[in-house]
């Protein structure tokens, strides 16, 4: 099963503000050619599952509707959570480590997951989860807010696989995560 992730953020490293807003982002995206989504509908079609965070999940929701369709949508929490009424059947819970979240889902058939949310991503990375990270850089400095990486244990080795220059200002690139070097290289 491959593991991706899919995600903007700022030039100086942050995803949101402190506070969650995108206000930043909605701004950048002002400035993007109608039609043009940087790869996205593209990604979410070569993928079978989304798992996001709780807080990802609730900001999602305050976007009113619903963007995923009947994409399956799974939610990781420690807590219990009640769905709306309104949202598909396809979107659910798990309190499940992301090691025994994959094997079930892999198990499943289901070939393909986009990682979603900082702390989510962080836990993901943190156990060595993930298998390619696109990141999408907009030409803003916030200075302070959500990071996208955090603190980790070891190093964590990258292939560079490719990079696009939108003429907009936005530099996406992917990487592969590369297995650890043998001691001595």
């Amino acid at each position: 099963m491959k593991a991706s992730v899919y995600i903007a953020m700022s030039l100086d490293g942050f995803i949101a503000r402190k506070d969650g807003a995108l206000d930043w982002l909605d701004e950048a995206n002002a400035a993007v050619p109608k039609g043009e989504d940087c790869g996205y509908q593209a990604f979410m079609e070569s993928i079978d599952t989304l798992i996001m965070g709780r807080k990802s999940y609730e900001k999602v929701l305050s976007f009113g509707q619903w963007p995923y369709g009947e994409k399956p949508v799974i939610v990781l929490s420690s807590h219990s959570i009640v769905f709306p009424r309104d949202l598909p059947n396809t979107v659910s819970h798990s309190s499940e480590s992301p090691k025994d979240l994959l094997e079930r889902l892999s198990k499943a058939r289901v070939t393909h997951v986009y990682i979603d949310g900082g702390n989510t991503i962080q836990r993901f990375l943190s156990v060595g989860l993930i298998d390619e990270i696109t990141i999408t850089v907009i030409p803003i400095i916030l200075g302070d807010g959500i990071p996208l990486f955090g603190p980790l244990e070891n190093d964590i080795h990258l292939t560079h696989l490719r990079t696009n220059v939108f003429d907009f200002g936005f530099v996406q690139t992917t990487y592969a995560l590369a297995p650890k070097p043998l001691q001595g290289e």
